[in-house]
């Protein structure tokens, strides 16, 4: 039978997130109904209500949550009721064919994700008649919500949800940014552009992969000295900062990598991140630009005299089954700060107070606690 449920929705670009009740269906076969109790507020989000992402409204937000599974449609052999889950925004069904050879992060199974519908061509939230998708097919910003069974990743009784909710997004699109997609290796120099709750485990990953310098580029300075805390070794507001302290302290040869996670990425930013990547070094871009601009434009002479290489990087490259437990265990082991990210807690009504603060420069991750 269906539920109730508050949430979080988006009608529309440039009128912020709007409080509302809904309707929500009970699983059908291979989903799962889970009540979250956390939810990451992430840029991607904001990109929504900005106008700069490329969705089906009405939408329910947020794609970075945790829970507890509160029932399952038939078939569902993943998780049962009662079992504590980190949501994954990109599915991971094992049998398709990138899962299949190690790619999890590009499942066929995420093919709707800015519809919100489910591959059946059917939606599980409703209003008034009308449906609405989850981001992502998820939709943390919802007490509840209907999700696949290859989007959940049980959660170990010992993490807090609030912890799950970012290994579900953030910390393995920034971790693996520079850990895989990169190949970050012991002794590089490594530039990001951008400490948000993305970047600073880009941070992490690098300095947890041998990096010997981390330089992290942000105009915000608060943002700077947390960076600092995810181990940065040198910080600066500005790319032409960070371009002259890579001169001077490489002898010359630039960059090994430059990975670009800012809230938005633009062609200014591609250009300095290129002109910065030395000989055999490689521009990684994880956060995305407006859906209106074109910001990856680069002489062809750049690419070819120093054999320079872009790349995008969908999930960090990271396999969702396999590298969120892995992470959860370098938090335990105190290799990876998690309750560092978190700068502050909101109710689900405080979401565009959240993601005021956010564009404000305020914080690292902001955080939604869901109330029972």
């Amino acid at each position: 039978m269906s539920i109730t449920t508050r949430a979080a929705i988006a009608r529309g670009p440039h009128i912020g997130w709007e409080i509302t009740e809904l309707q929500l269906d009970e699983p059908k076969a291979h989903e799962v109904r889970v009540k979250f109790h956390a939810s990451g507020l992430c840029h991607s989000d904001d990109h929504i209500t900005k106008g700069d992402a490329l969705v089906r409204f009405p939408m329910v937000g947020g794609h970075e949550g945790s829970g507890i599974v509160e029932s399952v449609g038939p078939d569902v052999r993943r998780v049962k009721p009662g079992d504590r889950v980190v949501c994954s925004y990109i599915p991971a069904c094992g049998a398709c064919r990138p899962c299949s050879t190690g790619h999890q992060n590009m499942c066929v199974k995420g093919l709707n994700a800015g519809s919100g519908m489910f591959l059946d061509g059917t939606f599980r939230f409703h209003k008034d008649g009308e449906d609405l998708g989850g981001f992502c097919s998820l939709g943390t910003f919802s007490q509840y919500a209907v999700v696949s069974e290859w989007a959940v990743i049980p959660l170990p009784d010992d993490i807090p949800f609030e912890i799950g909710a970012l290994v579900g997004c953030g910390v393995p699109t920034g971790w693996g940014s520079a850990v895989y997609a990169a190949g970050v290796r012991a002794g590089d120099t490594v530039v990001i552009f951008g400490s948000g709750g993305v970047g600073s485990n880009a941070v992490q990953g690098a300095r947890y992969a041998g990096a010997k310098n981390v330089v992290v580029v942000d105009p915000v300075e608060f943002k700077r000295d947390m960076a600092k805390v995810f181990g940065a070794t040198h910080t600066f507001a500005t790319a032409a900062e960070a371009h002259d302290f890579v001169v001077e302290t490489t002898w010359g040869q630039l960059a090994d990598h430059v990975i670009l996670t800012p809230g938005v990425v633009t062609e200014e930013m591609v250009q300095a991140a290129v002109l910065m990547t030395g000989k055999g070094g490689k521009v990684t871009i994880t956060a995305v630009g407006k859906s209106t601009e074109k910001a990856v434009h680069v002489h062809a002479g750049f690419l070819i005299s120093y054999q320079r290489q872009v790349r995008g990087a969908l999930f960090g490259d990271c396999n969702p089954l396999y590298d969120v437990p892995k992470l959860l265990g370098l938090y335990r082991s105190g290799d990876l700060k998690l309750n560092e990210l978190i700068t502050r807690r909101y109710a689900l009504d405080e979401v565009n107070d959240a993601y005021r603060d956010l564009n404000d420069g305020k914080n690292i991750r902001g955080v939604i606690i869901h109330e029972d």
